[in-house]
């Protein structure tokens, strides 16, 4: 039998955008991402931590739809306090909040909200994932 090889996780995210300057500003002004790499005018690769996040300008489909599409995009934080830290550090800055924190029946905590072109972004503390 064939050994399974190993996989470190989700680590590379691309998301097609229509209006890529605001979502980058997003991305690295509100959720700390620095740009790695801007092969032209209408891509940009950042990473945070060891996450690679791809912006493609593009044609804007809902991120969220009937066929199943991507329901959204999960951020993890070390503390369950962290939650509410960005809680308040987007309302400051006009993020609209889906929903405000809370604590889950298995300890985790999170709170989501919309970012660019309404894709929903979760904020999550997951002791498991915080390690």
């Amino acid at each position: 039998m064939t050994m399974r090889p190993a996989l470190l996780g989700i680590r590379h995210l691309a998301l097609t955008v229509s209006n890529l300057e605001a979502a980058e500003r997003f991305w690295v002004d509100l959720m700390g991402y620095m740009v790695e790499w801007r092969p032209d005018a209408d891509n940009v690769y950042l990473r945070a931590g060891s996450d690679n996040l791809a912006l493609h300008r593009g044609v804007y489909r809902a991120p969220v739809d009937e066929s199943g599409q991507l329901d959204h995009v999960g951020l993890a934080v070390p503390k369950p306090e962290d939650v509410d830290a960005w809680a308040a550090f987007l309302t400051t800055h006009g993020v609209t909040l889906r929903t405000q924190p809370r604590t889950h029946r298995d300890g985790s905590r999170s709170l989501y909200c919309y970012g660019p072109e309404d894709i929903l972004i979760q904020i999550i503390y997951h002791e498991p994932i915080a390690r």
